[in-house]
Order: C-alpha cells, then structure tokens, then sequence
C-alpha cells in the first residue's frame, strides 16, 4: 500500500514538472487578466477616423460592442475584416455596433478603405492601439486582437487570432 501511493505521489511530481516548462513557454500567447482600469481607459478614449472625424468611444457605450484590432500589413486581419463587416450588418438591428481600431499608419488605412470600404467605423489607433490591446489582456500586442464589451461597459470576450463564424455566432447571442 505504500509503495502504491509513493508511486502516485512521485507520477503526480512528475507530470507536474513536466507541465511547467509548457506553462511557461505558452504563457506568452495566452489572453492575460484585464488591467484594473483598463476599461475605463478603453471608454475615455479617442481616436481620429480616416476622415478626421472624431471616434469616441464613449459614443458606443450603451450597446453590445465588438473592437478588433487589425492593421493593413497583417493577413488574417485583412482576412476577417469582411466577415466582421457581415456581423455589422446583420447584428445592427439588434443593436450591436463593431469597431475597428487599425494599428496602422493613417496613409496606409485611408488607401485600404478605398479598396476594401467597411460600414463600421474605424479608428486610426496607430501604436497606441497596441498599448491600448496589452491593457485589455492582449500581452504580446500581436494581431488580430477582438475584444467584446456587454452593453453595460464590461469586458465580457477576449479573442487573440482570427476570429470565426463560430466565435461571431457565440458572441451574436449575448444581446
């Protein structure tokens, strides 16, 4: 009996230890908790559109809101970015808004909007929309990056990588 439960004991230490070096090693990729004021910070701010418009993000306070970063240099953003225009559409009416920060340079947005127009609003979030990403659980800055807010403001989904019809039918559901 005791050598049975040294055994486990020692199978347990083991595979234990051998988790940790994978724990350590994804836990770069993996979505970290929201900063503390991270949302607040999210709601009281502001980016220029690519037509100088003002694009304040308290406006879409009150609604179900999915933001996704993306930039123009990057594929599986350009890749979702119909998809998310769809989910614009169709879940307006219930009245979801999307929002999509580009992490770009202005130039490079205002001429891919020409080629690819989006019916949802973009702002021009440039690096500090990677900042603004790390805050909301985001540790690597990397792209694509969606987050969705409930229409009380909170943070309810984090989504690093491209995003999917599945993901987008889920997240249709919370309104």
């Amino acid at each position: 009996m005791k050598l049975q439960r040294r055994t486990l004991v020692m199978a347990g230490v083991a595979v234990a230890a051998g988790g940790t070096g994978a724990l350590v090693a994804t836990r770069r990729f993996q979505l970290q908790p929201v900063m503390s004021e991270a949302e607040v910070a999210f709601w009281a701010g502001e980016f220029e559109g690519p037509n100088g418009e003002r694009v304040r993000m308290a406006d879409f306070r009150g609604q179900p809101l999915l933001v996704n970063f993306w930039a123009t240099w990057c594929p599986p953003c350009v890749e979702e970015l119909p998809m998310l225009n769809r989910f614009h559409e169709v879940q307006a009416a219930k009245g979801w808004k999307v929002l999509g920060l580009a992490v770009d340079q202005p130039s490079a947005v205002r001429s891919f909007l020409v080629k690819l127009p989006l019916n949802f609003p973009v702002g021009m979030a440039g690096f500090a929309g990677t900042e603004l990403s790390r805050s909301l659980g985001n540790p690597s800055g990397a792209l694509p990056f969606t987050v969705v807010f409930g229409a009380d403001g909170a943070l309810l989904h984090r989504k690093m990588g491209k995003v999917s019809d599945a993901d987008l039918a889920q997240w249709a559901e919370l309104a």
